[in-house]
């Protein structure tokens, strides 16, 4: 291993060629490190994601500092439940993956090497955490493609954030290497894994990718970090909403994760090359949400669908009511601290003394403007 350090949290500088850090020399090429499919590039080479790049001999990340864009969100939108209601987060997201999902529900960012070229808002770490604090935000989320192909720029900001008192978060498909699955995961605060079917027959034809990877990463988050973690799985009709293999994925989570992740069964919409599968119906939802339970977990939640009743938060202790929502909005709330009012069960997660009121307001922000400001702001 030869991995190349890269600057110290606390710089300034912003470098559309940042030195990678996980990667080592064999004979005349670079192998990333950074993820399962250790692609060994030529000079000049792009791995399979398209922002690493062997550029003179050394790997590089094409994507540190640029961003496709930045918006406030509610952190359920993430998803994430369990992790102070109601707050809004800065999220943003870079270009490219190391996944090769036919669905792909953002291809115009992960699978368009045009996107490169439109990468023209800058923002160092620092930048990012002042505007967060500014905007009022209670976290940052890297998410949009996944920030593991962007990890040594994630890791960076994730300290800036820190810094300032902003939690991290982090959405991701999970497939990632030891090393810096560890490196990754120890600045973050909270992540939500996507468990995108439970066959290797399915990552290896619909994500170009494996699974048992992402069930150690998984495995990793819960057992060897201190991360709190959520799951979300998209149901695909015909691909991935087979009842035995949902039941199979449940059982597996709760005998390896516990009862008290919380799972997130959303529905597909067409999109990408799956424009000819159709979407997914409730009653697939509501019947895999019934099959977790059955299972013996707690909190299990359906999205992209109105449906209040099971996007609801429910005590494992007296069945009641603890955070009703619909959507994004919070209109019940029977916690207090993370104890249900009810019956004073313990209910998991990160809760504070009230809930958040940022409802379902999604605010893009324009960085340009608000990068300007800040630089000016620094300038006085």
């Amino acid at each position: 291993m030869n991995p190349l350090e890269s600057p110290p949290h606390g710089g300034k500088a912003v470098s559309d060629r940042h030195r990678a850090r996980w990667w080592h020399r064999q004979k005349a090429r670079v192998v990333c490190d950074l993820c399962p499919r250790h692609c060994a590039l030529k000079d000049g080479d792009y791995g399979f994601c398209f922002v690493r790049q062997n550029c003179g001999g050394q790997l590089v990340l094409n994507t540190y500092g640029r961003s496709t864009g930045f918006c406030i969100d509610p952190v359920e939108k993430k998803p994430l439940h369990h992790f102070f209601p109601g707050t809004s987060v800065l999220s943003f997201g870079t270009a490219g993956c190391n996944m090769g999902c036919k669905f792909c529900q953002a291809w115009e960012i992960t699978k368009s090497k045009q996107v490169l070229d439109r990468l023209s808002q800058k923002a160092t770490p620092e930048m990012i955490a002042h505007a967060a604090v500014r905007l009022g935000c209670d976290s940052v989320a890297f998410t949009y493609n996944d920030p593991v192909i962007w990890a040594e720029y994630a890791i960076d900001t994730a300290h800036a954030c820190h810094d300032r008192g902003l939690k991290t978060i982090a959405v991701t498909a999970g497939f990632i290497c030891a090393e810096p699955r560890q490196a990754f995961f120890e600045v973050m605060d909270a992540t939500n894994v996507d468990l995108k079917g439970f066959t290797e027959h399915f990552y290896r034809h619909l994500t170009l990718s494996h699974l048992q990877p992402i069930l150690e990463t998984l495995q990793w988050i819960k057992h060897e970090s201190s991360v709190w973690l959520e799951i979300t799985n998209l149901v695909i009709p015909g691909a991935n909403d087979d009842r035995d293999d949902i039941r199979r994925m449940c059982q597996w989570i709760h005998d390896e994760l516990g009862d008290e992740v919380p799972l997130h069964f959303t529905a597909f919409h067409p999109d990408y090359r799956m424009m000819d599968t159709p979407p997914t119906p409730s009653r697939t939802l509501v019947d895999a949400r019934r099959i977790a339970l059955e299972t013996g977990l707690h909190y299990v939640y359906v999205g992209n669908v109105d449906d209040p009743k099971r996007q609801s938060t429910y005590c494992p202790g007296c069945k009641a009511p603890l955070i009703g929502r619909r959507w994004y909005d919070i209109d019940t709330y029977q916690l207090d601290q993370n104890r249900c009012r009810n019956c004073g069960h313990t209910i998991a997660g990160h809760f504070g003394e009230k809930p958040g009121h940022w409802g379902t307001k999604r605010v893009p922000v324009d960085p340009a403007a608000l990068l300007r400001s800040l630089e000016t702001e620094a300038r006085v």
